[in-house]
């Protein structure tokens, strides 16, 4: 009769994390479902933005291989018009309608419609001080809102990796206070009535440590390389700014 009582134990036990998964209360499935959402969401985040991250550098990089080359900011806007629209040519443009706004400069060639610039700045008048401040003002917010694009749903890696444990954490406790009211309802308190509760428990820990972990990996890979690109487009300005003051002050 013991021997019968010990298979019956055995065999309603599961032997897996997934049969723990499906054997489990609604709470903790709940819970695991929630994560599997999280974690579907972070992974398209990650993938997507490592394509947009690789798209952004590789139409980038021809054109600063030819910017690195330039003497005048007419030639800088020449060769952005035959490029395809960029952070760093969107960078460009904007300086170009500064100038064009402020009567310094007037701009024609190349049509403004979809991150395109002009192919020619003719000075007018030579820039003050004052302008040259508003103009480097002005790149800052292009900079920042070339930043703001591309780090848009990054953040919500950091919620994510952050968030996910405590989620798990709640699915553990919420398992274990059912585990103990069920041992305490049928009046067994031997490990083998208490271990399948517990174990059902941690599988909520579990999950949610591996939605967590991707998570807060890819934030941080894609914050620096954020904090790269905003660099380099700052460094980029400047240069911007230091060809308009060589062309238009004497």
């Amino acid at each position: 009769m013991i021997d019968g009582m010990m298979l019956q134990v055995a065999t309603a036990v599961p032997n897996s994390p997934w049969g723990l998964v499906l054997g489990s209360t609604p709470v903790t499935k709940g819970v695991v479902i929630l994560l599997a959402a999280l974690s579907l969401f972070s992974w398209t985040v990650m993938f997507a933005k490592w394509a947009e991250f690789a798209s952004v550098r590789r139409r980038s990089a021809k054109f600063l291989a030819k910017f690195e080359h330039v003497e005048h900011f007419s030639q800088a806007l020449s060769i952005a018009a035959r490029e395809n629209p960029n952070p760093y040519t969107r960078v460009l443009r904007r300086a170009s309608e500064f100038l064009a706004q402020g009567d310094i400069g007037h701009a024609a060639g190349a049509p403004r419609g979809s991150g395109g610039v002009a192919a020619v700045a003719t000075a007018t008048q030579e820039l003050t001080a004052a302008q040259v401040e508003a103009l480097r003002l002005i790149l800052d917010s292009e900079v920042n809102s070339e930043r703001d694009r591309l780090a848009r749903f990054i953040p919500s890696l950091a919620t994510i990796g952050s968030v996910s444990p405590l989620i798990g954490l709640l699915g553990t406790v919420l398992g274990v206070i059912d585990a103990f009211v069920g041992i305490a309802t049928r009046g067994s308190g031997n490990i083998g009535a208490v271990a399948p509760g517990v174990a059902e428990a941690l599988i909520a820990t579990a999950a949610a440590l591996s939605v967590a972990i991707p998570a807060a990996f890819g934030y941080n890979i894609f914050a620096n390389r954020l904090n790269g690109f905003e660099s380099q487009l700052d460094g980029f300005g400047t240069s911007v700014i230091a060809l308009i003051v060589r062309d238009y002050t004497s």
